[in-house]
């Protein structure tokens, strides 16, 4: 699917800088819109990693980072399946103040494109949904992903497939894997937004 026929259909999928990115979600978030679009486009991205993740992660006390944790969706889902220790983090305030309150324990705005502000092997696991897309977070937040990891920790995100090569995620992925620096547990196409025709890679890797 070419980029001019998704950003047709999703409008964020258009934009190319960091700030244009903020600024649209700033004014998604008003008025719960972007909550109401995820259900109306029947947005299962949330749902299915979590049930990918909780096959791997049996323990519910888990330090898990959301990154790009938007509107708190994810972070819905883990606590339906007993989890209870998540951070969350996103380039939105207005996103993050949407947030039930005490979904999280902790809530940072911040932007993935940059070093994260976290110490070395810190998370049993990292979650990522929704925000390996376009303009928006590159490969290089995975290696960020594995810095804060702790050994044996689990990374599980969705990469858009409209970008999963022309950024250069396949390769991060492959050198990472080379490098011994994690190993696949799964990976497969998801449905992601299947009501837009929108899918993604779902990835589960292992930090060595």
């Amino acid at each position: 699917m070419s980029l001019k026929d998704v950003g047709n259909k999703i409008p964020i999928y258009k934009l190319k800088t960091t700030e244009e990115v903020m600024k649209y979600y700033d004014e998604w978030g008003k008025k719960n819109k972007y909550n109401k679009d995820m259900v109306e486009w029947n947005y299962t991205g949330p749902k299915e990693t979590v049930e990918t993740f909780k096959k791997y992660s049996l323990n519910k006390e888990s330090i898990i980072f959301d990154a790009g944790c938007g509107t708190g969706l994810v972070g819905l889902e883990l606590k339906k399946f007993g989890y209870k220790n998540f951070h969350g983090a996103d380039l939105s305030q207005k996103l993050l103040d949407t947030i039930p309150e005490n979904l999280y324990q902790k809530l940072t705005k911040i932007n993935l494109n940059k070093p994260i502000g976290v110490q070395d092997n810190y998370y049993d696991a990292v979650m990522c949904v929704g925000t390996f897309t376009f303009g928006h977070v590159k490969p290089q937040a995975l290696d960020e992903f594995v810095r804060i990891t702790k050994s044996g920790g689990l990374i599980c995100f969705t990469i858009n497939e409209g970008i999963y090569i022309d950024y250069g995620f396949d390769k991060k992925i492959k050198y990472l894997k080379e490098e011994n620096k994690w190993k696949e547990i799964e990976f497969f196409k998801s449905d992601y937004i299947a009501s837009k025709d929108v899918n993604a890679w779902l990835g589960l890797f292992e930090v060595k």
